[in-house]
């Protein structure tokens, strides 16, 4: 029998699925916990999906469910403690709700669904539950494909929302999507039929709240401008910073400054060095290393504590060095690390014990020298746009890559090199999320003053590129978003990405190459409507794709 059976991400084992061990390192006990947790969210929606149409609406159950949602993505949270505590929250919030669900007189003979009523407090049951309650429960393929890819896209909403919410900026709205999406997985009235668009209506949201953090981003921090990212050291000790969260960025960065302790970015958060806000700080030097996979050389020289403050944790080795200098935050966690508490309303996180690590530590050990540019987000752009346009109509840029998502350990994932280096001059790759380390030092050139290399920032930011792409229909007259000279070539690792993925797909975009590996979650059949409806094709190599994209 499986020990867990997980098939999230795109390295699962034999893109079929971990079914001893993820091979992201997350142990059998923490799979099934997150599985138990995510079976107990949708019996808490249960009775806040009615408790919404009777003008009833938590916040709680709304925070509780994004951050739940958000702890299970792949590389998150490691550590079994915190899912057992979390698991219990669960079961008291969802007797909560159900008792405020019949006191306004719901009727609770219509709930059906296990999860809004199981209940135990003992980890041996719980663990005996979650093996009954994960994917493999649903025994139809491609009904369990269809609802796991929504399932996965709200955990991709989920992260996007988390960080929205600490820069105080919420939608109701996607909320209640996602509750209802909860319930609607659950539905085995549905038909294949409901649940694709289910699957389509979960991307339109995914726009919604991608286009929410982007507002909560600029709002707070600036439009991102055109800047030259420093990728060597300083002098003094640092605090290495990695993952999504602006907000930990910006509590971090006031924090430190008088300190003689220096800011750095590592992976995801390299696009921080693209907000005017955190300009302002002398002592925030730049970016350190390279992608999250990267991480287990990376942290070993830099000498200084690091913040993970999100996903993209990656277990150290056993010989490692590092180990007692890792901190976590938010929903990231990791057994032994050190976990910082949340913020108290309207407050800031505290700090203190990292940055006083970090002044007992030797400064970074300077592993590169240089600069990489980036910042190049929709508003960004838009100035630039009467340059890009004319760029366009001369012929001077054929056409636009899209090579935007994630980045991941395989050695398959070279291709992505080996793409952007064989374009041809006359193109350009706009880019998003931490795929871009893959290319972003290659010696590309410009076109005319403009990068070959466009970096909009986070995986979040591949709504920026969605935006440019819009704004070119309509400066180009096109119809149709797929008759513009744009290419999307685009590398997936985890849930966020899908996310983005199905956010394209409600946007009208078509004929996406997505690799290295076509999800192993997508069913024959799934993945055959995907093809049929949308154009969805795997990577092949890359002179093979290079004719089919350019046409030689």
């Amino acid at each position: 029998m499986n020990k867990m059976f997980c098939f999230q991400c795109q390295e699962t084992a034999r893109n079929q699925g971990c079914t001893v061990q993820g091979v992201c390192g997350k142990t059998a006990d923490v799979a099934n916990l997150q599985d138990l947790l995510v079976f107990l969210c949708k019996g808490i929606s249960h009775f806040s999906v009615p408790l919404r149409e009777m003008g009833v609406e938590s916040a709680e159950v709304n925070k509780f469910i994004t951050d739940s949602l958000f702890m299970t993505i792949t590389n998150a949270n490691f550590d079994k403690d915190r899912f057992v505590k979390r698991v219990r929250e669960a079961l008291v919030l969802r007797d909560n709700i159900r008792s405020l669900y019949v006191s306004k007189g719901g009727d609770i003979e219509k709930i059906k669904y296990d999860g809004a009523f199981w209940a135990s407090d003992d980890i041996a049951a719980m663990e005996e539950k979650a093996a009954e309650v994960g994917v493999l429960a649903t025994e139809n393929e491609d009904v369990r494909s269809l609802r796991e890819l929504t399932v996965y896209g709200l955990k991709g909403m989920a992260a996007y929302g988390e960080h929205a919410f600490n820069l105080g900026m919420e939608d109701p709205e996607i909320y209640a999507f996602m509750q209802k999406a909860l319930v609607a997985v659950t539905d085995d009235s549905l038909s294949a039929d409901a649940l694709v668009s289910l699957v389509l209506e979960t991307g339109n949201h995914g726009v919604k709240v991608m286009a929410l953090l982007d507002k909560a981003n600029t709002t707070k921090y600036g439009n991102p401008e055109i800047t030259k990212v420093n990728i060597g050291v300083g002098k003094n000790p640092g605090i290495l910073i990695s993952g999504h969260d602006l907000r930990d960025m910006e509590d971090l960065l006031k924090q430190t400054e008088d300190t003689g302790v220096d800011v750095y970015t590592h992976s995801e958060m390299l696009p921080a060095n693209y907000y005017p806000a955190f300009k302002k700080y002398k002592h925030f030097v730049g970016n350190y290393g390279s992608s999250w996979w990267r991480q287990v050389q990376d942290f070993e020289t830099f000498n200084g504590p690091v913040l993970f403050t999100t996903n993209c944790i990656v277990p150290p080795r056993p010989n490692s060095t590092y180990k007692d200098r890792i901190y976590t935050t938010g929903a990231s966690g990791f057994p032994g690390f050190k976990h910082i508490a949340d913020r108290v309303k309207d407050g800031q996180k505290d700090f203190s014990e990292i940055i006083e690590h970090a002044k007992r530590c030797q400064p970074p050990v300077e592993i590169e020298t240089g600069e990489i540019i980036g910042g190049f987000a929709h508003a960004q752009v838009f100035a630039l746009a009467d340059k890009v346009v004319e760029a366009v109509k001369s012929g001077a840029i054929r056409k636009f890559f899209v090579m935007a998502g994630c980045d991941g350990r395989m050695k398959d994932r070279n291709y992505y090199t080996d793409f952007a280096a064989a374009l041809p001059k006359d193109t350009v790759i706009l880019t998003a999320g931490c795929a871009k380390y893959r290319y972003n030092k290659l010696p590309l050139g410009d076109i005319g003053g403009i990068p070959r290399v466009l970096d909009a920032g986070q995986c979040n930011d591949s709504y920026s590129l969605a935006v440019i792409a819009l704004k070119l229909k309509e400066i180009f007259n096109a119809n149709d978003i797929n008759e513009l000279p744009i290419a999307y070539n685009i590398a997936w690792y985890e849930q966020k990405a899908v996310i983005v993925l199905l956010a394209l797909l409600a946007l009208g975009v078509k004929n996406i190459h997505l690799g290295p590996t076509l999800p192993g979650f997508l069913s024959p059949n799934v993945a055959n409507v995907l093809v049929k409806n949308f154009g969805i094709a795997p990577i092949g190599t890359v002179d093979d794709d290079m004719k089919l994209f350019l046409g030689k």
